[in-house]
């Protein structure tokens, strides 16, 4: 009997969100361990379908770079990286198009639709959704800062959201690939951190979560006394600077800066690690990651 009612106060605690967020649009950046291990991505690809049936909008944007690695290696092809970006020339563009298009987007997309959702597959040259332009590495030289040419790395420099609000006016999950197009029609690997915090600004999404492997921001990630739920914007840019945040929490973190200032409401880094992490944050009182915010409230 304990155990009913206790599964009855959790719907009535996500009951004031559920009417909150209902019609609002929630970007979800899938990546970390949670596309790896299977059980995880059931848990996620589950939290989605009732995000939708409950009345949010959700949109996906996944990354794939262990998958782009593996497959580079089977061809074998070494990967090199500069400042924690892959060198990519025509050839390794042209595979991490292939897995991340190919492979993953449509393994995504028929999980969702296989669970019950209408989902469908994007990536940044439909409808020249994502535009971008090469992306030149920085490299610390001593007392300089050097920038060096990657190959087909790219950035986003703008984002034509139409395809995906007509997608979402026609009851569609988009799930989009962070391939990006230039100029030229040539494709740009893009970080998918980034994409996903700029399509967040670009459709004023009402959140931003992204999944890692780790709990949220720590002030010293090495003390877990230290664990941050909630940061602003200004304190996020200061702890990038002063080194606080470092290594992979960087692009996620300069992701809900990049979302914020595009007119997303909120920001959420989540642990993917843990089942139900996007049910949790969203429709219970405490959330479970850090969510950074423009402001106090």
């Amino acid at each position: 009997m304990l155990k009913t009612v206790e599964k009855a106060t959790v719907l009535i605690e996500a009951l004031p969100y559920i009417q909150k967020f209902g019609g609002k649009t929630v970007v979800i950046k899938y990546g970390g361990n949670a596309m790896i291990n299977n059980e995880l991505k059931r848990s996620v690809i589950q939290d989605i379908i009732l995000m939708k049936y409950i009345g949010l909008r959700p949109v996906v944007v996944h990354g794939g770079g262990p998958e782009i690695t593996a497959m580079l290696q089977q061809m074998g092809k070494k990967s090199d990286f500069v400042s924690g970006l892959r060198v990519t020339d025509a050839e390794t563009v042209a595979v991490a198009e292939m897995v991340l298009v190919g492979k993953i987007n449509t393994e995504i997309v028929g999980l969702l639709n296989q669970y019950g959702a209408k989902a469908v597959g994007l990536n940044g040259k439909d409808a020249s959704l994502l535009v971008a332009a090469k992306h030149l590495a920085k490299v610390h030289e001593q007392d300089t800062v050097k920038e060096v040419d990657i190959g087909f790395v790219g950035d986003v420099t703008q984002v034509n959201p139409g395809i995906l609000h007509s997608m979402i006016d026609s009851d569609y999950i988009p799930v989009i690939a962070p391939i990006g197009v230039g100029e030229a029609g040539e494709s740009y690997n893009i970080n998918a951190d980034y994409v996903a915090g700029e399509i967040a600004g670009a459709l004023k999404a009402e959140k931003l979560v992204l999944l890692t492997d780790v709990e949220g921001i720590y002030h010293d990630y090495h003390d877990k006394n230290t664990f941050i739920s909630t940061l602003t914007f200004s304190e996020a840019q200061k702890m990038i600077k002063e080194g606080s945040i470092d290594g992979g929490m960087i692009p996620k973190v300069e992701a809900c800066i990049r979302a914020l200032s595009g007119g997303a409401a909120k920001t959420h880094i989540v642990d993917g690690r843990q089942p139900h992490s996007l049910l949790l944050e969203i429709f219970t009182d405490t959330g479970i990651g850090t969510e950074v915010v423009k402001e106090m409230d």
